[in-house]
């Protein structure tokens, strides 16, 4: 019996180790306008895409592109209500992870703001 994967003319990457995986979850979280929406919707519970869109004032497609990241990696879930699709927080521990940081931040705050290792990211606007 043929293995599609031995078989396969290409070679396939070694699977990510865990500290890849979730330092490439923590990118998810990575942006400022990512962690805008996850506090507009811990505050709100759930809204449409197009509520966050204007809350925001970012184009629609800037925040489908957030919207669809956040989803994909669980810190929002989705509802259908008619021709909307509604978003909200998967869990609580999305935001407890977010408030923990941000409590690690009060500590840290001036070593991060002069930090020249991590690029500082800002959200295309």
């Amino acid at each position: 019996m043929s293995n599609a994967v031995t078989d396969a003319p290409f070679a396939l990457a070694d699977p990510p180790t865990r500290e890849a995986l979730l330092a490439k979850y923590f990118r998810g979280l990575g942006d400022p306008t990512r962690l805008t929406i996850l506090r507009l919707l811990q505050q709100e519970g759930e809204l449409a895409a197009g509520e966050i869109v204007e809350r925001l004032g970012l184009p629609q497609a800037t925040v489908s592109t957030h919207l669809g990241c956040l989803r994909w990696c669980g810190f929002v879930v989705t509802r259908r209500r008619q021709r909307s699709i509604l978003y909200r927080m998967a869990e609580a521990r999305v935001m407890e992870l977010i408030t923990l940081a941000d409590g690690l931040l009060d500590d840290n705050e001036d070593h991060v703001r002069s930090c020249s290792v991590i690029s500082d990211s800002r959200s295309t606007r």
